[in-house]
């Protein structure tokens, strides 16, 4: 089974699935409902904080945000961990777009991101496959220590959240949407979806995500 057939993803053309989560700035709750009939969406969904790709894509999503919304759309990070536990890692390192907290991953499920199963033989081809997502390391690592590798470039150390974090939610999967004003679904991005475990921490460039913004914002209605 490969891991895009691992579970049903919403795919363009379905309706977003609504949703209602903590605001990690402590502003109340974040909700679909808030940018439906209003403004396109950029929404990406994380796993914890214990992931240095994830972490790293974040800061990547912040870069974009500014050309996003100029687009008129909107951005909404949903990250997998406490509320509290967000926004001690925020208060340090801010980010200039929304977040949300979904320690239980509804969203992931909701939107239908896989999870897939470890079994031994996708344990071995984890050991196996060597990446190198943004080109950051020298060369190409097994995924174990490529992440460890991350993280200590990043020169971030785990607290004992993120260890809970990890263990209760690894190896979910991550994604990204565009959902147009009418909470439809317009583009998709689902982590290993078309390169398989190769894929394991790559997120879509600024240049992917605008052009695909682009496409939305030249089909929106005036």
């Amino acid at each position: 089974m490969s891991i895009s057939e691992a579970h049903p993803t919403i795919s363009p053309g379905q309706r977003a699935p609504d949703f209602t989560l903590p605001a990690v700035d402590g502003s109340g709750t974040v909700s679909l409902a808030d940018y439906r009939g209003r403004t396109p969406l950029f929404l990406a969904l994380f796993v914890g904080l214990w992931c240095p790709f994830c972490r790293r894509a974040i800061a990547q999503v912040g870069m974009s945000e500014p050309a996003l919304k100029a687009s008129g759309i909107e951005t909404l990070g949903i990250v997998a961990t406490p509320p509290e536990n967000a926004r001690l890692y925020f208060k340090f390192r801010p980010t200039r777009f929304r977040l949300a907290a979904d320690p239980e991953l509804t969203t992931h499920r909701a939107f239908g991101i896989p999870k897939p199963t470890p079994i031994p033989e996708l344990m071995k081809a984890l050991g196996e496959i060597r990446i190198n997502p943004d080109g950051i390391l020298p060369e190409p690592l097994p995924i174990m220590e490529a992440a460890a590798a991350v993280a200590k470039l990043d020169g971030y150390t785990e607290n004992d959240t993120d260890h809970t974090d990890m263990e209760r939610q690894w190896p979910q999967l991550k994604g990204q949407f565009l959902i147009d004003r009418d909470g439809i679904v317009r583009w998709a991005n689902i982590e290993c979806a078309t390169e398989g475990l190769a894929g394991v921490g790559k997120f879509p460039s600024s240049n992917d995500i605008l052009a695909a913004a682009r496409t939305l914002v030249n089909a929106e209605p005036s």
